[in-house]
Parts: structure tokens; sequence; C-alpha cells
């Protein structure tokens, strides 16, 4: 069966495969232009898009629309979305059940979007889709290729509510993603 976006929204507002799904308000789908080049996956909804089924509303989503302002890009041209549908509680790190619970619906998500690039925001989400040993600190804006797909990572927009030192460090790594959508874009990878 071939599964369309519908599908998996009505998939992830039923699901029960986690105890997350009894503590949620609201499960957030994942949000954007359906026909982006570039995919941003973070690890799971904060509290704000827990309340509001909207992922990245919050002031992580405020710094993040700063920095796709500031590379020259904007929501309408991406897709966002976490590998956690469900807030968890105490913004703790997903638990791997968790994880593997939520999977499935990502990898629809991706298999429909087909992105030529990939953001992993933030540590957990990197270790999940890029590597088990990846570590943000020293690896953030590196580049890989998988499956005709360019992956890479950034610091998560809450590194930088922690740490606003941060903010030029994530904000070079997107102008490089920029450059990067530009290239395909222009035919050039």
């Amino acid at each position: 069966m071939q599964y369309t976006w519908n599908d998996i929204e009505q998939h992830v507002t039923a699901c029960t495969h986690c105890p997350l799904s009894q503590t949620r308000h609201r499960p957030v789908m994942g949000r954007g232009n359906h026909q982006a080049e570039l995919m941003l996956i973070a690890e799971a909804p904060g509290a704000q898009e827990d309340q509001q089924g909207i992922p990245f509303v919050g002031r992580s989503g405020e710094i993040l629309d700063r920095l796709l302002l500031d590379c020259g890009l904007s929501r309408e041209e991406i897709y966002i979305t976490n590998i956690l549908k469900c807030h968890p509680p105490g913004n703790r790190d997903p638990k791997e059940e968790e994880k593997e619970a939520c999977f499935p619906y990502l990898k629809y998500e991706t298999f429909l979007l087909s992105p030529k690039i990939i953001v992993c925001l933030g540590r957990v989400a990197a270790q999940r889709i890029i590597s088990p040993d990846f570590k943000i600190t020293r690896q953030h804006g590196t580049w890989t290729n998988r499956k005709n797909c360019m992956l890479t990572a950034a610091y998560h927009p809450s590194a930088i509510l922690r740490d606003p030192s941060k903010y030029e460090i994530v904000k070079a790594d997107f102008q490089e993603i920029a450059k990067k959508i530009r290239c395909f874009e222009g035919g050039t990878i």
C-alpha cells in the first residue's frame, strides 16, 4: 500500500504505540513544503508544540526562523519534523522504545518527501539518523551522502537558548546548508 501524507497524519493522530500517547495533548506531525529539498529533523516536540500540535512554535522556533532568514530560507521552502511525534514529559531525552515506536512515521515522511538534504537538529536526532556515536560538538556541519541524500547536523536551536554564543556557529552551519540547496537547484551536485 502506498501511503499519503493524510494517511500518515491519521496514523500519528491515532497512535498508541508507546506510553507518550497517554500524556500528550496533541501529536506533532511534521509541517512544511511537501516538495521541499530540505528536511529538518529534531528529536521530539517541546511543551508548546505539544499544546499546539505544530513543530517549532516556541522560543526554539523563533531562533530557527531567524537562522533560516539569515541564510535566505523560510519555513515555506522546507519540511520540519521530529523523530518522536509526542512530547516527552519534562523535555527529557526520548527513550529507545519511544524512538522505535515513532520511527516508521519518520520513514514514511522521508519516503514521501524524498529530500536532497536532511539536517539533524541536535545530538539525539544525529545519533539516530547519521551515526549512533555522532558527537554534535565535533561533527556538526560535516556532510555524509547516503542514498542520494546529503546528511548533516547542527546544534538544536534550544542549545542557543542555553548558550547564545552558539548562534554564530549554527548560523555558519545553516549558511552551508543554504549553499548546498542552491547547488542542487543549480544542478551542480
